[in-house]
């Protein structure tokens, strides 16, 4: 569905399962940090209104977007996360390295989702223009770091319910 239709921050709070005893890592890109720091406020907040705890939510950046795959494989390898958030955002430029970045941190992320047994919510925005950025990082469109907490928190209680 596209953004324009539907408000990244609107959800059925009844829905969401109960956050406390799940683990989330969240890789963040410093690149367009003015973006990527609103995302992640948002996916912070609504995970601890879902019940998450600081101390079962562990935040590292990463220099740009295209790191986050590696963000993310590390968290699986070294950590006991239930779920991976990655926050990144790539302003469409004008030479095809915004091409380069998005398609391969998405078939990175793709690949990481497809093999292992830990989900890896993708929160990269890619958008034409900064103002595009700002009305899904808390503006009119709403919060996608809102909506990747959601999604987080349901993939855990999708591979739990799976694991009973």
């Amino acid at each position: 569905m596209a953004t324009a239709y539907h408000n990244l921050s609107e959800y059925d709070f009844n829905s969401v399962p109960n956050a406390k005893d799940m683990k989330f890592g969240i890789v963040v890109s410093e690149w367009n940090y003015n973006i990527t720091g609103k995302l992640l406020e948002g996916a912070l907040n609504t995970l601890k209104k879902h019940g998450a705890t600081d101390e079962n939510i562990m935040v590292k950046t990463v220099p740009g977007s295209f790191e986050l795959i590696f963000g993310a494989n590390q968290f699986i390898e070294y950590t006991e996360v239930d779920a991976i958030i990655v926050i990144g955002c790539v302003v469409r430029g004008d030479t095809p390295h915004f091409d380069y970045v998005c398609m391969g941190t998405t078939q990175g992320v793709a690949q990481l989702n497809a093999t292992g047994n830990v989900p890896v919510i993708y929160g990269l925005i890619t958008t034409d223009t900064m103002d595009q950025a700002e009305d899904r990082a808390g503006g009119k469109l709403g919060n996608k770091g809102d909506e990747c907490a959601i999604t987080a928190i349901k993939m855990i209680d999708f591979a739990w319910s799976l694991q009973k």
